[in-house]
């Protein structure tokens, strides 16, 4: 099988692990700069070039788009879902994942536990938004924020407020969560690859800092999950339309909610964590469903 990976940095431990777990079962896989591919969009057969080649003759692709580049990248991966190149994660399904706003809208619609949410434009109903989520403490995050980049955890309703104004001054789309107090600065990522959870950590917050992100200076560990919460990742996994996720959860008094779903998760944390080879299940998937022209939308979406 012949695959390539849109990545902007080939050295990173995720795209290190996937290429040898692709040679190592036989395959080939190449990395390519996903902004110095271009596109000939309006010939009968679509095509791209990376740095002056015709790329052609893959079998899947495997998008490893930065939240940055989310744009150009789509477009990039519609390009090879005309081609009848079977992408990992379809491109719909990616853009549904990064939209935060849309993606907690479909979890809610499919009945899955979330954050009590809310979303206003108008600064006139900030007092609202206050009482919808349950008050303070909560937590406000920018839409287009990502690695925890724009999320700010706001003590009292006048800082509640301060954040909420000086964010929309700057016009920017923001959510205010209500704050889990009981997970302790704590949450759990289970790993999705083809409508099975493969794997489970839990992640701690750096002291001090209730975000739990490992690049932030958290820690890891392996967890079992329970019975619920692996269910609750795969129906969310399924919502989204991802074959491949990481989806971060919260054991909340009521039960677990979803935080995020991550259309491209790193694998470091995880396989270091767990023990487990993610980059060959990812592979694996690919020998199983990897067929041309398979793809439900084939970049029309």
């Amino acid at each position: 099988m012949k695959i390539v990976m849109m990545a902007r940095n080939p050295a990173l431990y995720s795209h290190v692990r996937l290429k040898e777990a692709a040679e190592a079962r036989g395959h080939t896989l190449d990395i390519v700069n996903t902004l110095r591919c271009y596109m000939n969009i309006a010939s009968r057969r679509p095509e791209i070039y990376h740095n002056g080649e015709k790329l052609e003759g893959y079998d899947a692709v495997i998008p490893r788009i930065g939240a940055s580049v989310t744009f150009y990248g789509m477009a990039v991966l519609r390009q090879f879902e005309m081609m009848g190149v079977y992408p990992l994660n379809e491109s719909v399904a990616i853009g549904r994942s990064r939209d935060k706003l849309r993606s907690l809208q479909l979890l809610a619609r499919d009945g899955i536990g979330l954050p009590v949410t809310t979303f206003a434009h108008d600064p006139k109903q900030t007092d609202e938004i206050l009482k919808l989520a349950g008050g303070a403490p909560l937590v406000i995050k920018l839409l287009e924020g990502t690695q925890g980049i724009g999320v700010v955890l706001a003590d009292t309703d006048r800082s509640a407020t301060s954040v909420i104004e000086a964010f929309r001054g700057a016009k920017v789309n923001i959510l205010v969560q209500e704050f889990i107090k009981e997970a302790g600065g704590t949450d759990i990522r289970a790993l999705v690859v083809g409508g099975k959870v493969v794997a489970a950590m839990e992640r701690k917050g750096a002291e001090g800092d209730f975000r739990s992100n490992l690049h932030r200076g958290g820690s890891a560990k392996t967890i079992k999950i329970s019975a619920e919460e692996r269910s609750i990742a795969v129906r969310s996994a399924k919502a989204m339309g991802l074959n491949v996720c990481g989806v971060d959860m919260l054991r909340a008094n009521h039960g677990p909610v979803v935080m995020e779903v991550n259309s491209s998760p790193g694998l470091e944390g995880v396989e270091n964590a767990t023990g487990i080879d993610i980059a060959g299940k990812i592979i694996e998937h690919l020998e199983k469903h990897a067929k041309p022209n398979s793809t439900k939308t084939k970049g029309r979406g």
